[in-house]
C-alpha cells in the first residue's frame, strides 16, 4: 500500500504544488534531452527550444480547455475555477493535440524548417516528460483505477474518491501504470529505434504516437474518472485514432525509398563544425 503525502510541497509564504513542479521538471528534462539530440543531428537547437516553449504554452491552455469542455456541467456553475490549473484537471490528449499543432505551425510557417526531423527529436522526450509528469496525479490523489487489493494498491482519501466508490479505500494506481508504460516507450524509442529510423524522418514520432496510445487505451479501461464522450471513454477513442494514424503513416513511410542524406544532416556534423572553430 502507498498513499500521497498531499499536493503541496510548501504552503507558506507561497504555495508550491508537486503537480506543477513535476510537470515543469518533466518538460525541462525532456527539452534538455531533445536539444542535445538536435545538436547531434545537426538541427537547429535554438529553433527547437523556441518551438517547445510555444508548444508548452499552447499545450497547457488546450489541455485545460479539453478537460473543462468534458466537465462543463461542473465548471458552468463555477467559471472562476476554469483557469485553476494548479488544482489539477488537465487532459494530456488536449495538450498533445494543441501543443504539437502549435509547434508544427511555428517550425513550418514561421521558421520554414522541415518538421519531421524535429518531431523525431522530440518524440523520446515527450514520452519521458509524460512519465515524470504523471506523478503529479499521485500527489493530487487522482487518475486512479478500480478498487483492488493488490500489494501495490493506492490509498485514496475519502474526499478524493469517485462518487459510488466511497466505501472502498484502495484502488489501482493507474497513474503509475501509465508512468511506467511511458518510461518503457522512452527506452524503446531512445535505445532501440532512434538510430535505426533516422533515415526515415517522421517514423520515430509515429512510433511514439502508436506505442503511447496502445498503453493508454488499455490503462484507461481501468480508470474511474475517465472523460466521457457519450457512452465512450474519450481517451480510448482518441487513442484508437492515433494508433490508426501511426500504423498507416508508418506503412507509407516504410514503403518509400529513404531520402538521401547529406553530410550537413549527419549526426556528427555539428560537433565537427564546432571543433574546426
Amino acid at each position: 500500500m502507498f498513499t500521497s503525502p498531499g499536493p503541496e510541497i510548501i504552503s507558506w509564504p507561497i504555495t508550491i504544488r508537486w503537480y506543477g513542479v513535476l510537470i515543469a521538471a518533466g518538460a525541462l528534462i525532456g527539452l534538455h534531452l531533445a536539444t542535445r539530440e538536435a545538436d547531434r543531428r545537426g538541427l537547429d537547437a535554438d529553433a527547437l527550444t523556441t518551438a517547445t516553449l510555444v508548444a508548452m504554452l499552447v499545450g497547457f491552455v488546450c489541455a485545460r480547455a479539453y478537460y473543462v469542455a468534458f466537465n462543463w456541467d461542473v465548471y458552468a456553475s463555477r467559471p472562476a475555477d476554469i483557469p485553476a490549473i494548479w488544482k489539477g484537471g488537465i487532459a494530456i490528449h488536449g495538450g498533445l493535440i494543441g501543443g504539437i499543432t502549435a509547434g508544427v505551425v511555428y517550425m513550418r510557417w514561421w521558421r520554414r524548417l522541415p518538421v519531421a526531423p524535429y518531431l523525431d527529436v522530440a518524440a523520446p522526450s515527450l514520452a519521458l516528460a509524460q512519465a515524470i509528469g504523471r506523478w503529479g496525479n499521485f500527489f493530487n490523489s487522482e487518475a486512479y483505477g478500480r478498487p483492488t487489493d493488490l500489494p501495490w494498491k493506492l490509498y485514496i482519501p475519502p474526499e478524493r474518491r469517485v462518487p459510488g466508490f466511497e466505501a472502498y479505500d484502495f484502488f489501482h494506481p493507474t497513474f503509475l501504470y501509465e508512468s511506467l508504460w511511458n518510461l518503457g516507450v522512452f527506452l524503446v524509442l531512445w535505445f532501440g529505434l532512434r538510430r535505426r529510423l533516422a533515415p526515415r524522418p517522421g517514423a520515430l514520432f509515429l512510433c511514439y504516437l502508436g506505442l503511447y496510445s496502445v498503453g493508454r487505451f488499455f490503462i484507461e479501461g481501468l480508470r474511474l474518472d475517465s472523460l466521457m464522450a457519450g457512452g465512450l471513454r474519450a481517451a480510448q477513442v482518441v487513442s484508437l485514432v492515433l494508433v490508426v494514424v501511426s500504423a498507416v503513416g508508418l506503412l507509407v513511410l516504410l514503403r518509400q525509398r529513404p531520402p538521401r542524406t547529406t553530410p550537413a544532416a549527419g549526426p556528427d556534423t555539428a560537433g565537427r563544425a564546432r571543433a574546426r572553430r
